[in-house]
């Protein structure tokens, strides 16, 4: 079924459920690349696009995250049970952009109706980047799937190279001979280079004895 719709979701759904597993609870007030987002400001975020882009694929207008612009991730708002819930979220959305019908026609997400195949971009575009604050807010590997980044450094060079408000950010140079990944990121306004600041240890309490 993936291979009858331009892009299979499985690949980045099942990477970033994978990197929610190594998400330690200290983890939550960490930054991310995403300015002013800590990392539970960013599980917060992947719930509602999760749903948003769930929508946008059914093309149900009017549901929850179609029909307005999605509210600012917060921490305070990341729900308790993001641990069972979020995967659940994810897997809706992988399922309903397998259904070739999704692709047709358009489809409205956070108030923006496009295009169904340049929604579908967006979505596959949030989930590697997110994926990808992810893994490094939380210092884990990350690989995205090759096929799926062509199609977005397609996509994403045709954006303005000063970002788009509430989509992508200002283009970062990067070297056309790098890899795919990082191609990406900076075409998303995602600097590669990006690393979190080292956390401070604990000291042990015979260090810190007199």
């Amino acid at each position: 079924m993936a291979d009858r719709v331009p892009l299979d979701f499985e690949p980045p759904v099942r990477q970033i459920r994978a990197l929610l597993l190594g998400v330690d609870d200290r983890d939550l007030a960490a930054p991310t690349p995403c300015p002013g987002w800590p990392v539970a400001a960013l599980l917060d975020h992947l719930m509602g696009l999760s749903v948003a882009f769930t929508m946008a694929a059914r093309k149900r207008a009017g549901a929850p995250g179609t029909d307005g612009p999605p509210p600012q991730p917060s921490a305070d708002h990341l729900s308790p049970q993001w641990r069972s819930r979020l995967p659940v979220l994810l897997a809706d959305l992988s399922i309903a952009w397998r259904d070739p019908g999704a692709w047709t026609g358009t489809a409205q997400a956070g108030g923006v109706t496009l295009p169904a195949t340049a929604m579908g971009a967006v979505a596959m575009n949030e989930l590697i980047m997110h994926g990808w604050d992810l893994a490094r807010a939380t210092e884990q590997d990350y690989a995205a799937d090759p096929r799926a980044l062509e199609v977005l450094i397609e996509f994403l060079g045709q954006s303005p190279a000063d970002g788009t408000p509430g989509l992508f950010g200002p283009r970062i140079p990067v070297d056309t001979e790098e890899e795919l990944l990082p191609r990406a990121l900076g075409l998303a306004g995602r600097d590669p280079s990006w690393r979190p600041p080292r956390r401070r240890p604990i000291p042990s309490r015979a260090a810190t004895a007199d």
